[in-house]
């Protein structure tokens, strides 16, 4: 796979989370999901894997993925604001207006950004509310 690799021959969790990352950075968003997928499968209750995969996903316009693992990253961790704005985006794109609006109000309402307040004011005049 490319990635670096420890003493041993099977790459670790780290190892693969960064490659995906090193990917995803790069601009090569369909190549981190492999890594990133890997490393989910390694240790699944993590939320970082899972909103970089998230990402990766979305980014491959993969969004019904991206919801999930970004849906996952919540349950893990619900105070991850940029989870939030990215489960936003994804309802967003599916038409989901009024799911993607609490999102990003709640990932403005934890840390707050210009991104993340657009976003809610872009879907609040976008559905009157």
């Amino acid at each position: 796979m490319g990635s670096e690799q420890s003493t041993g021959s099977v790459p670790t969790v780290y190892e693969l989370y960064r490659e995906g990352c090193r990917r995803l950075e790069g601009g090569d968003p369909a190549g981190a999901i492999a890594p990133l997928e890997e490393a989910v499968a390694l240790e699944p209750e993590k939320a970082s894997l899972r909103e970089a995969l998230a990402r990766a996903c979305f980014a491959t316009s993969r969004i019904r993925m991206a919801r999930r693992e970004f849906e996952h990253a919540l349950l893990l961790d619900p105070s991850n604001a940029y989870a939030h704005y990215g489960l936003g985006r994804a309802f967003e794109r599916e038409g989901r207006l009024t799911l993607a609006g609490k999102h990003y109000k709640l990932a403005n309402a934890l840390t707050p950004r210009p991104v993340y307040r657009r976003a809610a004011e872009r879907i609040a005049r976008r559905t009157g509310g």
